[in-house]
């Protein structure tokens, strides 16, 4: 059928206006038919492509636990007794599907328009971006707020610069931060990360008195002066270190739970799409300043009290280790630039954590700060090696006069 209906999208079809838009489909269902005729190239099955795919996968744990906690906390909050698995499934389901087809039509819209006006492909690097946007935000998000900062990303940190491989910055990350600043009542406090109403009859109820919907990090920051901190669930029960590794907490929609992660990044790990390196520099450099914010922990700053699996286990962190300083795009290229680069996520994501109660999460600016970074470390790194090299160039030239 595609094949029938093509001449029509070729220069001079009566469809050529949308020539992108085809080729977008057509490279997206089938392999495409062109190859090589001259020179010399690499031929490799895995494309651009096949590893956008494997990221989405990679996230389908996130998002299934994203759905079945967003009915948790729904059903814990108005005191039901009995939680059906499949009412909290659809539930959750019902919940994030419109951010999920907000996301996808305003930007890839917005990218099957600009393909076409350049006369280049469509490239498909949103389907990450388009999967990450309702993950990273709080599951009572509007609809038009999602849209608008959606648009303002696509347009500003990624078309401008020239589209998919050339972003200095990470586009769902600026999504979230420009909901953030420019609607901090929609994307923080207690109110907007566990969702209160029925959605199409599921969860009718009457909210408990007892109800909290403050993330375990929210709840922490009110806390100063405090000489130890306590963290509860939506009715007031105490959250362990394993509710939090497990992810049954308040929080964004995919970020709670750190086992679904971790599987995450296994799958991407295994098909050598993510850099081992970042991943566990940026886990190291949140333990060790961890540690020391734990050292000299102080009632005034009451994250530092924390240990250090909470503060890992905790907010936007492993996610954000796993699926945003991981972008080959965005990230540092060199092997030394990647342990410098993620250490440095993972420390000042705690540093802004522990020291700003006003803020009680740091990964997003975290990374963000460091994708500016990016290329000055990869610059110094590169630097460094060519100095040595000429210093080992005149050593052997001494030598051999």
């Amino acid at each position: 059928m595609l094949d029938k209906v093509k001449p029509h999208f070729q220069e001079g079809g009566r469809l050529h206006a949308f020539h992108s838009v085809y080729d977008g489909f057509e490279t997206f269902l089938f392999t495409p038919k062109s190859t090589s005729t001259s020179g010399t190239h690499i031929h490799d099955s895995m494309d651009s492509k096949r590893t956008m795919i494997i990221v989405v996968m990679a996230l389908v744990p996130c998002l299934l636990f994203g759905m079945y906690n967003a009915g948790y906390q729904h059903w814990v909050a108005i005191g039901a007794v009995e939680k059906p698995f499949l009412s909290l499934m659809l539930y959750g389901f019902l919940a994030v599907l419109p951010k999920l087809v907000v996301a996808y039509v305003v930007g890839l819209g917005i990218e099957f328009a600009v393909a076409q006006w350049r006369k280049e492909e469509i490239q498909e690097g949103f389907l990450v971006t388009g999967i990450l946007i309702p993950l990273i935000c709080p599951v009572d998000t509007p609809l038009w707020m999602i849209a608008v900062a959606t648009a303002f990303s696509v347009i500003f940190v990624k078309e401008v610069f020239g589209g998919t491989g050339y972003n200095i910055f990470n586009v769902a990350l600026v999504t979230r931060a420009f909901l953030f600043f420019a609607y901090p009542a929609k994307m923080s406090g207690d109110k907007v990360f566990v969702s209160t109403d029925a959605i199409a009859g599921l969860g009718e109820g009457t909210v408990v008195d007892t109800f909290t919907g403050a993330t375990p990090l929210g709840q922490v920051a009110v806390q100063a002066g405090e000489e130890t901190v306590r963290i509860t669930s939506t009715v007031g029960d105490t959250v362990t270190t394993s509710d939090m590794f497990f992810g049954l907490i308040p929080g964004s929609f995919g970020e709670t739970s750190t086992l679904c992660i971790l599987i995450g990044a296994a799958i991407l790990l295994f098909a050598g799409i993510a850099s081992w390196r970042i991943i566990v520099s940026v886990f190291a450099g949140g333990a060790v300043m961890s540690l020391i914010a734990n050292a000299f922990s102080t009632p005034e700053y009451p994250a530092s009290m924390l240990s250090v699996a909470d503060q890992l286990c905790l907010g936007g962190f492993a996610f954000a280790a796993v699926f945003m300083a991981t972008d080959p795009v965005t990230a540092c290229r060199t092997n030394v630039g990647k342990y410098i680069y993620g250490f440095l996520i993972g420390a000042v994501a705690i540093i802004i954590r522990v020291y700003n109660n006003g803020y009680p999460e740091g990964a997003m600016l975290a990374v963000l700060l460091m994708n500016a970074f990016a290329p000055l470390i990869d610059w110094c790194v590169v630097q460094s090696n060519v100095r040595r090299r000429e210093r080992r160039l005149k050593l052997k030239i001494t030598d051999n006069e």
